[in-house]
């Protein structure tokens, strides 16, 4: 299995073409045979979940059956070309699982892997459907957090992703280490009295936290926020 996430940005004049490319590669990808698990995604502004949305950037993360198949796609496949007609600015980290637990769309996208140790940069996939009547409390913990992650050490790069606004959000980040990367989901303060307030009080839907080993980093879109 690889993990590609795609990042796309567009120029202003051809933001209306990034909205139709949300529908019309549906298509190819619902009839792409070795890619298992796709999303096409929205991003926010501000490298984590965010209210406001960058409309000149957007996603696609996808699962494949192998490296070959990822490549192939990237060669061939009519969005490829779609992104080149378009000359988009376009950056793809690729990824292998380590860990996943949780659902998306009710599907365990990344399997159950449980190569739990990896020494190298690894990245973190934080996906949730929050509940309508939480939305304003996730909402008041989103800036705090996200500005204690990018000031932690070890941290590389992130960005929030999305289905929809407001309530399908998703924050991937990229950090040097293991160790870094655990420090602050699970020794910060703050962070920890979030996770606990989501916990307590049911903020989440559905929700699925994953790890990857990170394969390689293309493009300068994940660079540093």
């Amino acid at each position: 299995m690889l993990v590609s996430l795609t990042l796309v940005r567009y120029r202003t004049i051809f933001i209306p073409f990034a909205f139709l490319a949300m529908a019309l590669h549906r298509i190819p990808l619902f009839f792409t045979k070795d890619c298992s698990f796709w999303k096409l995604l929205g991003c926010g502004k501000n490298g984590s979940f965010d209210l406001t949305p960058d409309l000149n950037q957007w996603g696609l993360l996808a699962v494949w059956r192998n490296e070959e198949s990822y490549w192939r796609f990237k060669q061939h496949s009519v969005i490829s070309k779609w992104w080149r007609y378009f000359g988009v600015k376009e950056s793809t980290v690729l990824l292998q699982p380590l860990s996943a637990h949780g659902k998306w769309s009710g599907k365990e996208p990344f399997g159950k892997p449980k190569n739990k140790t990896h020494q190298g940069q690894i990245a973190v996939l934080t996906r949730a459907t929050i509940r309508f009547n939480r939305l304003k409390n996730f909402w008041k913990n989103v800036s705090p957090v996200a500005e204690i992650m990018r000031k932690h050490k070890g941290f590389i790069s992130s960005v929030g992703i999305g289905e929809a606004p407001f309530f399908m959000q998703a924050t991937f980040s990229i950090w040097e280490s293991t160790e870094d990367m655990v420090q602050f989901a699970y020794k910060d303060e703050k962070h920890a009295e979030v996770i606990k307030r989501t916990r307590d009080e049911a903020w989440y839907a559905e929700e699925l936290f994953a790890r990857f080993a990170v394969i390689s980093i293309s493009g300068e879109l994940f660079g540093s926020s």
